[in-house]
């Protein structure tokens, strides 16, 4: 079943459709790309989807245009890559709830899940390891668990950032919303780039077939 704040989302567009400016849908393919984190704590390993989201603005060159917009609680920027545009997305929820701002912005600029891309921390890979899963469960990650739950969805490309699973279970929580250290602090500028490039090669690569219609190689069980 779908929490109450997903369904009331869910309820508020249908409503608010028939009132709202939508962006027109440009000529080529549009792609929403969500960092996911808690907002007011960048520089912690759970907001690292941030950093990325930080990073691939200016890369863009859209890093001063991020702009909020209260319809799905989030700030946005909007970018061209080629003949596609992406609309960058930093939800303004915590991360448990950041779901409800990824379904509302993908339901106002007209998107699939399989458009949403969500860029996020993984305890399950170290620090530097960057991956590209595509669909699947959460593995835990309550802000993906959110997203599937308010999106309806497994199908979602996801960006998973490694930052390191500490050897004791009590203190994961502790690890997973602490800064990073001095040391990690050095790797992060290389870790950002190779996230960049992995995420805007995967982007360009879909950009260019001829629809957008599934791909099952994408979607396999986890």
């Amino acid at each position: 079943m779908r929490p109450d704040g997903c369904r009331r989302t869910t309820l508020w567009l249908s409503r608010a459709m028939s009132v709202l400016t939508l962006e027109p849908r440009p000529a080529g393919k549009r792609w929403l790309v969500a960092g996911l984190g808690n907002p007011g704590l960048p520089g912690t390993r759970h907001s690292v989807g941030l950093a990325v989201l930080g990073h691939l603005a200016r890369r863009l060159g859209v890093a001063d245009t991020w702009a909020r917009d209260r319809r799905c609680a989030a700030d946005l920027a909007v970018a061209s890559l080629e003949d596609a545009q992406l609309v960058l997305l930093r939800p303004r929820r915590l991360m448990n709830a950041s779901g409800r701002s990824v379904a509302r912005a993908a339901e106002l600029f007209g998107l699939t899940a399989e458009e949403v891309y969500l860029v996020h921390d993984e305890l399950d890979k170290p620090l530097g390891k960057v991956a590209l899963k595509l669909g699947g469960s959460a593995r835990g990650h309550n802000g993906v668990r959110s997203c599937i739950s308010c999106l309806n969805s497994h199908a979602m490309p996801r960006l998973r950032i490694g930052i390191g699973r500490p050897a004791h279970p009590d203190t994961v929580q502790a690890h997973v919303l602490g800064s990073f250290s001095a040391a990690e602090q050095e790797l992060l500028p290389l870790l950002l780039e190779r996230a960049t490039d992995m995420l805007l090669d995967h982007i360009r690569e879909r950009s260019q077939r001829p629809s957008l219609g599934p791909d099952l190689s994408e979607f396999l069980p986890p």
